[in-house]
This record gives C-alpha cells, structure tokens and sequence, in this order.
C-alpha cells in the first residue's frame, strides 16, 4: 500500500489551527543551508534542488536502481528551519529583517534511504541535471523530540500572531520554549496559492517545566 503522509501522519504534518505539545521523532532528510531573503531567486535554486533529489529517489524504482526495502510513497513536504544571523540578531529592533534570515532547507525522505543511497542519488542528480548548488547538500537525520506546533494559515509575514499563540499555549500549559528557531512545514505552494490561504505547520522545541 503506497505510504501517503497526509493520511498516515497527520499528527505530524496536519494539526489543528490550535497548538498541541508532541514528541517528534528521527527523520531523515535532504538538508541545503543558505542565508538570505526567501524572495530572492536564488532562493527558489535550493528549493529546485532539494525536489529534484527527492524525485530521483521516489522515482529510482523505475530506473531499476532502487534500494532494498523500497516502497510507494507521496513525496513529503519542503521544510525549513529558520534563524537570523548575527548580524541580524544585533540589529533586530522588532522588525524582521529578511535579508538577515538564516536557513536550513529540508526534504525528509523514507526510512530506507541510506547515506549510501543516498549519495548515489545525489551522483546521479548530478550527471542529469548539473547544479552548483549540489555540492551543498547533505543528508542527516534530525530528532526535533519535544515539541509545540500548529497550523498557520495566511502570510508568512503574519506568522508572529500564531508563534504569540504558542507561547501562550506553553504559559497555560506548564512548558517552556527551548530555543529561538522554529521550524516550518509548507503545506502549500506558495507560487498558486493566495496568501490568506497559504497553510503552513509551524513548531517550536519545548519542555515541560519542572520544580
């Protein structure tokens, strides 16, 4: 049966418009880090990039060069992890500075993508399609553990209105917020969708406070 993370995973990739506190487990992925405004063209590179691996390997079973292990899936959603550079931290007054954000873009792949397999499919995306921005890619696997998150939907811009949400969730709920980056999870594609209507699954790594 083809995995489809929208059906089997929806704790993890479709929450409620309210914040909830879960544990999060290893993942692996296709990580590429960049500093920058995510409206620049260079951004959408990472993003072209980060697809174009994730397809080769959904695809590799076509190719006849799939791993053991291999199965049918839906190809999981770009995610970033998000912070702001020193610079931008010392200059931050309230108001967000974009050229000052701090990346990393991420494709979480299948339990069976190894670091074997997948430097093969980096190999291979590189002969087909040739891009500087390959050398840079890596593939890791991240455990966000402890978590807040939920679901945004609107501008990105707009964000702060449900991270006050989260944090608020966390002072009612006993918990702690453990670090200043968060991550995000595009549900939607921003290119075809209006802003109000971007959904977008936003979390945070917290703890529970102990006496």
């Amino acid at each position: 049966m083809k995995h489809e993370w929208r059906k089997q995973e929806k704790e993890i990739y479709l929450p409620k418009s309210t914040p909830v506190f879960l544990n999060v487990p290893e993942f692996k992925y296709f990580v590429i880090s960049g500093e920058g405004n995510p409206n620049s063209e260079v951004f959408g590179e990472y993003i072209k990039i980060l697809y174009a691996l994730s397809y080769a390997v959904r695809m590799s079973h076509k190719g006849g060069f799939a791993p053991d292990g291999y199965f049918e899936y839906t190809v999981y959603p770009l995610e970033g992890i998000w912070d702001l550079t020193d610079k931008g931290k010392a200059d931050y007054n309230g108001t967000l500075n974009k050229d000052e954000l701090k990346f990393d873009l991420m494709i979480r792949q299948p339990s069976f993508v190894t670091q074997e397999f997948a430097s093969e499919i980096i190999e291979r995306t590189g002969k087909k399609k040739p891009h500087p921005l390959l050398q840079q890619v890596h593939f890791t696997s991240i455990t966000d553990g402890p978590s807040v998150q939920m679901l945004h939907t609107g501008s990105y811009d707009n964000e702060p209105e449900s991270f006050h949400k989260m944090e608020q969730f966390c002072a009612d709920a006993g918990l702690r917020r453990t670090a200043k980056i968060h991550r995000e999870i595009y549900l939607s594609d921003a290119r075809k969708t209006a802003a109000e209507n971007l959904k977008t699954v936003l979390r945070f790594s917290a703890e529970k406070i102990t006496n």
